[in-house]
């Protein structure tokens, strides 16, 4: 009974860190969408229709530090970068991708599908809080995907916007000057701490870390990086109910 109430106590506490947040915004793939088997269903072929070998964490990780790489330089369009992404694992692995492999990345982000509790998660934060997606992605590919969701949100905020990619603290500079509200009612949800975690943190807004890898080996397909988010839950729906909404 008393850990009862101790739970309880603790349930109370946590959710008054929710009061005055009046937004959430979201990062998309990997916190909203499984773009982990999207990348590995895209990309597997490449490996198996020439017999390389390449394990599925090998292929996240290089997915991770090729994107790193590309979007450090000059700003050049997501699309681009999931094209030259394709051709580096070419390098990588000896190979010359055919042209119809290029865009395999690109082609199949339309058809990554959400984790199970997304959908249901969004449309019961949407009763009481706005909604925002904050991804390095271009507009089109995003509107593809917000079709998935099946839910409203009030801004859709992307790299090809703001010609920057995440973590570069701009695309948090650019998300307040369009949502044009303070960043102390902004709650920024997301699974990669390099992305996303570090420097919303770092502009004054407070994050929920979403552990997708949780008991998994490896980073996957994000760089490894950590800091103390101000909130750590599993899954969306953890969060739905440390919110009390559950």
């Amino acid at each position: 009974m008393q850990g009862m109430k101790i739970l309880s106590m603790f349930k109370q506490s946590e959710m008054q860190k929710f009061k005055g947040f009046e937004v959430l915004s979201f990062d998309c793939y990997g916190t909203l969408i499984d773009w982990k088997n999207g990348i590995l269903n895209a990309l597997r072929p490449l490996f198996s229709s020439r017999e390389i070998g390449c394990p599925n964490e090998e292929i996240l990780e290089s997915y991770a530090e090729f994107e790193r790489e590309l979007e450090q330089q000059e700003y050049i369009g997501y699309r681009e970068v999931l094209r030259r992404g394709v051709e580096k694992f070419g390098e990588r692995k000896g190979f010359e991708p055919k042209a119809n492999e290029l865009d395999c990345l690109a082609d199949s982000l339309k058809g990554w599908n959400p984790f199970p509790d997304t959908i249901g998660v969004l449309k019961t934060l949407n009763k009481r809080f706005k909604l925002a997606i904050i991804s390095n992605i271009d507009d089109d590919l995003l509107t593809r995907t917000v079709d998935r969701l099946k839910t409203r949100f009030d801004w859709l905020i992307t790299s090809q916007q703001a010609r920057v990619y995440k973590p570069s603290k701009r695309m948090f500079e650019f998300a307040l000057e369009k949502m044009d509200i303070s960043p102390a009612k902004i709650l920024h949800v997301a699974q990669s701490m390099y992305h996303d975690i570090i420097p919303a943190k770092s502009m004054g807004l407070s994050t929920a870390w979403i552990d997708r890898r949780r008991g998994k080996k490896g980073p996957g397909a994000t760089p490894l990086a950590y800091c103390r988010p101000d909130i750590k839950v599993p899954d969306l729906e953890s969060l739905v109910s440390l919110i009390g909404m559950k």
